[in-house]
């Protein structure tokens, strides 16, 4: 009886640690699949506020979407796009919410460099990112950057780009993941999906 009991012991402690791994590469990930409910973690605004990610998804539909920093220039050039096309998703009922490792004082500088109005939150620690099953393990030259701009929360992880379509229980109902963080979903295709959407 000892035995068994070590023996599943031993294996529970073999599968967390391996579900607490972050992958070595963006390709590697596991993220979570359309249907499936976002976790509700706790996150920071850029007023340094503590808010859940549920009390925010459950006022309406939301695009919720992952980017590494507003150090990356097409993650820039991602959130300004998103910030000309608000209005259009807006009127689709939906809100834009926006997460990244950065720090809440740095995600004040992305809302004025990019004019961005919508929702921007820090999740320094990458707990959300993590639970999404998004984070990889950064590459050596943007550790010292991501260190930086976390504030020292964050010095070995990346959130893959992501863009995840949610209901108000945080359902996925669709998703765009791509490992090669040069390529985002274009709005026009965004909106498109939006608009298909039941």
């Amino acid at each position: 009886m000892k035995k068994l009991i070590l023996i599943c012991l031993v294996t529970f402690t073999t599968v967390a640690n391996a579900q607490n791994a972050i992958p070595k590469s963006a390709t590697d990930i596991a993220p979570l699949l359309i249907g499936e409910k976002i976790p509700d973690i706790t996150l920071k605004t850029a007023e340094n506020t503590v808010v859940k990610i549920s009390d925010l998804v459950k006022k309406k539909k939301t695009v919720l979407v992952f980017y590494r920093g507003g150090w990356c220039p097409y993650c820039n050039m991602h959130l300004q796009a998103l910030a000309e096309a608000e209005k259009q998703i807006l009127d689709l009922g939906y809100q834009i919410i926006a997460v990244s490792p950065d720090a809440p004082e740095n995600l004040k500088i992305t809302e004025e460099k990019d004019k961005v109005k919508y929702t921007l939150l820090s999740d320094s620690k990458g707990e959300l990112i993590k639970a999404v099953g998004i984070a990889y393990e950064a590459p050596e030259n943007y550790k010292s950057v991501i260190n930086v701009h976390s504030k020292g929360a964050n010095t070995n992880f990346l959130p893959v780009p992501s863009v995840f379509v949610l209901n108000p229980e945080s359902d996925i109902l669709f998703e765009y993941i791509s490992p090669d963080f040069k390529q985002r979903i274009s709005t026009n295709l965004l909106v498109s999906v939006l608009t298909n959407i039941k």
